[in-house]
């Protein structure tokens, strides 16, 4: 007897996922939940677990290629059924539990018509398979004031896919469509980060600024596609700082010297109370989290005409990735002491690396902290992490030459652990006094501060 594995959901609003690799060839033994392959979302990338000890009697979808969720993607059973073909889809009694929850893709589903005006309040997969697409494709939509009804899609079952809308809005088709849900259309093609933003008509498209060849004919390159997780960053850079967010930058310098004499004297001690590392982020994660209190409009979204104040503080780390960037979002960050941040900001970056993270582990988050210190880098200005309104970068920790003064007045040359912050903030909702404000307020808990050590 042979078992259907299915492509998982991996998240409410997950349509579609696109298979990596495969850990497994066909004819080999695995394990249960031994990694049998990989896959990529819009949201996540996941290694997925064999839901039982068996043999991998076929691959049905290939690397690279894009499925619906629940699409079987390959057969396991016992060595003895290789090559005979044409399992029968087990009944939902005999799917082992620990196969993910999925909707079943049944022939029936898969040959139903698509229905040109779904509703767009319609969450059944069925729904998302048709009009609404996959988030990143009605995001566009929604920036262009296009109805995903009219634009032609070469996906399964009609499913209007990212490249469909590119090539819908290169032909001008933004401007004959009507607004959804009241979006006014955004100035310029998601896929084009050249393309003008100032000095438009409200309310009217732009047409696309035409292809710029990024290599002439006979020149030596290299040339190899966009991995997913890569097209869907830099679609979302482009959106943020071309079409989303004003963006302001402030930079502040910060004597660590304090945190630095705190994590030395009670790291040993630390590890030992919590067993994991202490590192500079931790303290760095509380400093935010006070700032963010005090100024609670730096912990917003901007919806429409309205300020959106999010009432709990989840904290995203950016992790860098030797296949891209990821930034996982601790929960409730100001409900945890030292050790609390520590833990889990370990655990979240050991998981980003080993693909293992959900996508509820990646969402959700209210204010973004990245670390290009840690590569050298003395400070940097990022893109906010919409729709979030600000994002912090935090610059390598060098010792350095400063003036003190001291209780006398009098100045004096040190060497002291000297960081620079910078603070990238949206200055539709964020002002500058209050992007400085936030932090000083981050600066002084940093210089000052005991972080319940002491």
């Amino acid at each position: 007897m042979s078992f259907d594995v299915v492509m998982p959901q991996m998240g409410e609003s997950i349509a579609e996922a696109t298979v990596l690799k495969w850990h497994r060839k066909v004819g080999e033994t695995i394990g249960k939940d031994e990694t049998l392959y990989e896959i990529s979302t819009d949201k996540v990338d996941a290694e997925i677990p064999s839901p039982l000890a068996g043999t991998l009697l076929e691959i049905l979808v290939d690397v690279n290629i894009t499925v619906p969720v629940g699409t079987v993607v390959a057969r396991l059973g016992d060595a003895s059924e290789l090559g005979k073909g044409g399992a029968s889809a087990p009944t939902p009694a005999s799917v082992p539990a620990s196969v993910p929850a999925a909707a079943p893709a049944t022939e029936a589903r898969l040959a139903a018509p698509v229905h040109p005006m779904a509703d767009e309040d319609d969450n059944s997969l069925e729904g998302r398979l048709r009009t609404k697409s996959s988030p990143l494709v009605r995001e566009m939509a929604k920036q262009h004031g296009v109805d995903l009804a009219l634009v032609p899609g070469s996906g399964q079952n009609g499913r209007v896919t990212k490249e469909d809308m590119e090539a819908f809005l290169a032909k001008g088709g933004a401007a004959s469509a009507p607004p959804v849900s009241g979006a006014m259309p955004r100035m310029a093609p998601a896929h084009d980060p050249s393309a003008p933003t100032m000095g438009v008509v409200p309310g009217l498209a732009v047409p696309p600024v035409p292809h710029v060849p990024a290599f002439a004919a006979g020149e030596r390159v290299k040339v190899e596609p966009m991995s997913r997780m890569r097209k869907i960053i830099a679609d979302n850079m482009v959106n943020s700082k071309l079409r989303t967010s004003p963006h302001v930058y402030t930079i502040f310098e910060i004597d660590m010297s304090n945190t630095a004499r705190l994590r030395a004297k009670h790291r040993q001690a630390f590890e030992e109370t919590y067993g994991t590392k202490l590192s500079f982020m931790p303290f760095i994660m509380k400093a935010v989290i006070k700032g963010l209190q005090a100024f609670p409009i730096v912990n917003s979204s901007v919806d429409g005409d309205n300020i959106v104040y999010k009432q709990d503080i989840n904290l995203g780390i950016a992790v860098s990735l030797d296949w891209g960037l990821i930034v996982p979002v601790v929960k409730s960050a100001d409900s945890l002491n030292l050790g609390g941040l520590a833990r889990s900001l370990n655990d979240l970056a050991t998981r980003a690396r080993n693909k293992k993270l959900s996508p509820d582990e990646i969402s959700g988050g209210t204010f973004t902290i990245t670390n290009p210190g840690v590569f050298g880098d003395i400070f940097a200005l990022p893109i906010i992490n919409q729709p979030q309104v600000a994002i912090q970068a935090i610059g390598t920790i060098a010792k350095r030459p400063v003036v003190v003064t001291d209780e006398n007045g009098s100045d004096a040359i040190a060497i002291r652990q000297i960081m620079y912050s910078g603070l990238s903030f949206d200055h539709r909702v964020v002002d500058g006094a209050v992007g400085d404000q936030f932090m000083t307020v981050v600066k002084k808990e940093l210089e000052t501060g005991t972080f319940g050590l002491e």
